[in-house]
């Protein structure tokens, strides 16, 4: 069948709980075919209300923020947007701040790069 370090089968949300969601990027186990220095990915799942703690400075990195079900606003340097219908996204780059509330329950797919300490 193949070396486990080639190949996972898993589930983003059971596995995610270890890393804030996270289940692709620099912090998994060297063996791990899900480490990697190019891309992160998280399968966010949060509750109405929830919101980030803290204003993320500027980023460093190229992120992409999909909206799989629910209502979730992402505030950015450069405005406010609602992601209502899914498949809504939005996309920032190197330079921009943000921070984010969910205003249902929420099912977010973020894809970023690159993978960073």
């Amino acid at each position: 069948m193949g070396d486990a370090e080639h190949f996972h089968f898993g589930n983003a949300t059971e596995e995610g709980v270890d890393h804030c969601g996270w289940v692709v990027g620099h912090f998994m186990k060297p063996d791990d075919v899900r480490r990697s220095s190019d891309v992160e990915i998280k399968w966010g799942v949060h509750r109405a209300g929830e919101e980030r703690a803290t204003w993320q400075e500027i980023e460093q990195r190229t992120t992409v923020l999909i909206l799989i079900s629910g209502r979730f606003e992402i505030t950015l340097d450069a405005g406010s947007f609602m992601l209502e219908k899914s498949g809504d996204y939005v996309m920032w780059g190197h330079g921009i701040g943000h921070s984010w509330r969910a205003h249902e329950d929420s099912v977010m797919l973020t894809v970023r790069w690159p993978s960073q300490p």
